[in-house]
């Protein structure tokens, strides 16, 4: 059976355009919560709701693929009906995080995704241009907004992976938005992927600020997103630890950090790491309390209700996005 294609209008969502916008005159970040089943995406549309958040799902190539392609989609429009229900208006935006290669660009285009990330920071930079203007102006024909990323984080997640972090140089930033045309561009300042950021029992050091500063001065008005931007809650770290967990010297990026850059112009802040350490926590938690448990509504229950109270944290206290839906 060929697949119709679906704009994302259809399924209620929102692109970032107006988010953005709202946020940089507004000195917050949008949250970006990655998701890739039911009780973590019941758990995103909650909590922004609960906080009026306006909010970005996001999945990766793998979340796509373990929730499955359409599955994915009824599940996005489910999240923006299930609000509605619930009595709000709160924006909603499905984006792609990481796309890899033009084809699955498309494909989430195609198939309802209101926003892209082609991350081409791997690849030499006129490679990483080529990439990014191919798929800006595809998913432009759609009205689907494009982030694309300059410099390299280093750590996991999911199909990214990377050694070491270059840091994004400010001097090329104006030449790759003229070029691509890209509507975000998440850029390199010291986050990375993953719960093992920095090394254990060292300071963290200070984002680069100085970076960050020169981005916004060549790019006045122009939306910055910041990757790999999980605290690492400690508690969770803990909890993971005395149930049976080996997560021993997992740090991340302190939230009075993250609250300086979500005043500057970062309007897009990704968090993922967070949200799997507070479900991971509660499920061993639960089991470690009542071992003869075997059903999945209990553990994950916990496990979603830990996640709303992680996430209205965020938007209230780290991301200054509560109430400006």
């Amino acid at each position: 059976m060929e697949k119709k294609q679906v704009h994302y209008s259809e399924l209620g969502l929102v692109n970032t355009k107006e988010m953005f916008a709202k946020a940089m005159a507004g000195k917050y970040a949008i949250p970006a919560y990655n998701f890739n089943n039911l009780e973590q995406l019941q758990a995103i549309v909650v909590a922004c709701v609960e906080t009026n958040s306006p909010v970005i799902i996001q999945v990766s190539k793998g979340a796509r693929s373990y929730a499955n392609e359409t599955m994915l989609r009824y599940m996005a429009m489910g999240a923006v009906q299930m609000a509605r229900e619930l009595g709000s208006t709160i924006p909603i935006c499905l984006h792609l995080d990481h796309g890899d290669s033009f084809e699955l660009c498309k494909s989430c285009v195609d198939s309802g995704f209101s926003s892209v990330m082609i991350d081409g920071s791997h690849l030499p930079y006129d490679e990483n241009v080529a990439l990014c203007k191919k798929v800006v102006e595809y998913a432009h024909q759609f009205d689907v907004t494009v982030e694309g990323e300059l410099g390299v984080l280093a750590g996991i997640e999911d199909e990214v992976s990377a050694e070491h972090s270059t840091y994004t140089k400010p001097e090329e930033v104006e030449d790759f938005v003229k070029k691509t045309g890209v509507d975000s561009l998440a850029i390199s300042i010291g986050t990375s992927h993953g719960a093992y950021k920095f090394k254990a029992g060292q300071p963290v050091p200070p984002l680069r600020f100085d970076i960050l500063a020169e981005c916004e001065k060549r790019l006045p008005g122009f939306p910055i997103v910041l990757h790999g931007a999980s605290s690492v809650v400690q508690e969770y770290v803990e909890l993971i630890n005395q149930n049976g967990g080996k997560m021993e010297g997992a740090v991340g990026v302190p939230e009075e950090q993250l609250r300086q850059a979500a005043a500057s112009a970062v309007c897009k802040i990704n968090i993922d790491s967070d949200g799997r350490l507070a479900v991971t926590a509660k499920v061993r938690e639960y089991f470690g309390k009542d071992p003869k448990e075997f059903d999945p509504r209990k553990y994950l229950g916990a496990a979603r209700n830990e996640l709303i109270k992680l996430i209205k944290h965020k938007n209230e206290t780290v991301l200054g996005s509560a109430g400006k839906a």
